[in-house]
């Protein structure tokens, strides 16, 4: 299993988290395809998915701390991780499954089911826009 990681992150369009080169996926967790969108307030412009925007825009410039609980046969790194210094004491898979923007994956823990159901019942995220159909 890898060593724990921390550092500033870079949101890639999948939500992944690059952190010193090394990639971070937020375990538990599963992104629903969603259309791309852009944040035009931002120069240069940024366009990527409702979910990795969010993201990106919650961990801001602070620093990110990740917990790495195994890896992947890409060798990316299934990770819990928090933004270090944050008010909100939900992990990052948490915080967007809570925001209605991810999913609880089959193997998540009982407070991501319990979160996306909150946030299916208050409408939040994909719970109250339609999900794009991949085909």
């Amino acid at each position: 299993m890898a060593a724990d990681i921390s550092g500033p992150a870079f949101v890639a369009r999948d939500a992944t988290l690059l952190i010193h080169g090394q990639r971070v996926r937020l375990a538990g967790m599963y992104v629903p395809p969603t259309s791309f969108t852009c944040r035009t307030f931002e120069r240069p412009v940024v366009c990527s998915s409702r979910t990795a925007l969010a993201l990106d825009f919650h961990i801001g410039s602070h620093m990110v701390q990740c917990q790495s609980i195994g890896s992947y046969s890409d060798g990316s790194i299934a990770g819990i991780c928090y933004v270090r210094g944050s008010y909100s004491e939900l992990d990052l898979a948490a915080w967007l499954i809570w925001q209605g923007l991810a999913l609880a994956g089959p193997d998540a823990p009982f407070d991501y089911v319990a979160l996306e159901r909150i946030a299916r019942a208050q409408r939040r995220g994909v719970w109250s826009f339609p999900v794009d159909r991949i085909e």
